[in-house]
């Protein structure tokens, strides 16, 4: 009889032993919005209940998921992170100094990403990104460099990785050294080691079902830096929705081993270096469409995915409602193009007409904004925007207001300074916070992201929900 109860707690633990290891995910996503906190998602839900006007939320894709937390950020040497920082963390599960990439604070030793641990799985591997794929965050999973700036060596990096999907803008420095020094290109080198290069959509399908291994970059003659921000983009143009589910597609072909796939929406942060209501939620909505194609990945292999939605940092501090109870955000729909956008437009009037009017000038706010026609703004508001037109096109005097990733108009900037604070958006800063950064997780391993956390839990999580030999 005892033996009998053995043999039968035997074959129990062996089901579920066996069923553990049939419910490790096959396929990975783990996708970073750079910059956007709690708040940023939920202007963005705000947002989209305010165009009807009613009271409430309408959920993003990814805040629909079963399991979300929150966790802190802080670097090792600051109390506000960097993306360097924060990329490592979330890439490798320790901490280091800002401006260093997936190396210790000392800069000599070296941390492996998760990614590599997924690629020595035999899972194929994929870093996208909205902005350059040599900027810090898609960079922490595939480089290890003493600094975030190194652009050509972390190109070289990309090489060694000998990961199977890129994906964004373009680089940063593909002939020239950290030292700016000049050097050999790295596009013959990645073609060398066995990449095909593709510059824009339709080059890409042109290519998907030959290339093993693909670099997919926007198309030549656009921006290398960053895709175009999403209010701004024109039809044609490469959207990081397209990037995502292009990367799916390769990782897919031919692979019996799953993969993982990191995907970062860059430009929410930008945004909001720049204040930039408007952008930043336009950027987080971007965004949540590229999450929109995981799920639907995940829809059809339910058991055997993971989705990990989560950001390197907070940026700008940015707040729904600045004072009264009601609040406005339905007129941030008024603006028309982002800030940098309509800079570019007051440049192209002060070059075509340098002695414009104040009222042509207001009357392009008007058009682009809204201000005036369709929000009130106040007498002082409008007095320092007449008084920075008056410097510029009066006495032609350089006005401009800078941030991280962007030198604007000063006229621009106070403009939609002024429809943020009608339509009930605060900014703390133009910088980084230390506020806390949102999960989400659906799928296979999700239940272990439901306690507040540390960044650096996360891909810890992420490889204990794989199977990854991943040690804290």
């Amino acid at each position: 009889m005892r033996k009998h109860i053995f043999y039968f707690f035997l074959l129990f633990f062996l089901q579920i032993s066996a069923s553990t290891a049939q419910n490790k995910p096959k396929y990975i996503f783990y996708m970073i919005g750079d910059g956007m906190g709690l708040n940023q998602v939920h202007i963005a839900e705000t947002y989209q209940a305010a165009l009807e006007n009613r009271n409430t939320v309408f959920p993003l894709t990814f805040t629909k998921f079963p399991y979300s937390t929150f966790a802190t950020s802080f670097s090792l040497s600051h109390g506000v992170t960097d993306s360097a920082a924060g990329g490592t963390a979330l890439a490798v599960g320790y901490k280091t100094r800002n401006g260093v990439l997936s190396m210790d604070s000392s800069r000599t030793a070296s941390y492996k990403s998760i990614a590599y641990f997924a690629k020595e799985r035999g899972m194929k591997v994929g870093i996208t990104t909205s902005v350059s794929i040599d900027h810090a965050t898609p960079a922490s999973f595939y480089a290890q460099q003493a600094d975030r700036n190194m652009y050509y060596e972390i190109g070289q990096d990309l090489i060694k990785s000998g990961f199977d999907f890129f994906g964004g803008a373009g680089f940063l420095s593909p002939e020239r050294t950290y030292k700016k020094e000049a050097a050999p290109s790295l596009f013959p080198q990645f073609e060398k080691a066995g990449y095909s290069l593709a510059y824009g959509l339709e080059e890409y399908n042109k290519i998907a079902t030959s290339a093993d291994k693909i670099i997919l970059m926007a198309d030549k003659g656009a921006a290398h830096d960053a895709l175009t921000y999403a209010i701004d983009r024109k039809p044609e143009e490469l959207t990081l929705q397209q990037i995502t589910a292009s990367a799916i597609r390769t990782l897919q072909k031919d692979n019996d081993n799953g993969f993982f796939l990191m995907v970062e929406g860059g430009k929410i942060d930008w945004a909001c270096h720049s204040n930039d209501g408007a952008t930043a939620i336009h950027e987080t909505k971007d965004f949540d469409a590229a999450v929109g194609e995981a799920f639907r990945f995940y829809e059809q292999h339910p058991d055997e995915t993971l989705i990990i939605v989560t950001a390197d940092h907070e940026t700008g501090g940015m707040v729904l409602g600045n004072g009264s109870s009601t609040l406005q955000l339905s007129r941030i729909q008024h603006q028309k193009v982002s800030q940098g956008a309509l800079s570019k437009k007051i440049s192209d009037l002060r070059k075509s007409t340098p002695n414009a009017s104040w009222d042509s000038v207001k009357q392009l706010l008007e058009e682009n904004t809204g201000l005036w026609k369709s929000v009130k703004i106040s007498e002082i508001e409008e007095n320092e925007i007449k008084e920075a037109y008056n410097r510029s096109f009066v006495q032609h005097q350089n006005e401009t207001e800078k941030s991280l990733y962007a030198i604007d108009d000063r006229i621009a900037s106070l403009a939609v300074k002024s429809l943020n604070r009608a339509a009930s958006i605060s900014w703390a800063s133009g910088n980084h916070s230390a506020a806390y950064i949102p999960i989400y997780a659906i799928g296979q391993g999700a239940e272990l992201f439901h306690h507040k956390m540390d960044n650096i839990d996360i891909p810890r999580k992420i490889a204990e929900a794989a199977g990854l030999p991943m040690k804290p």
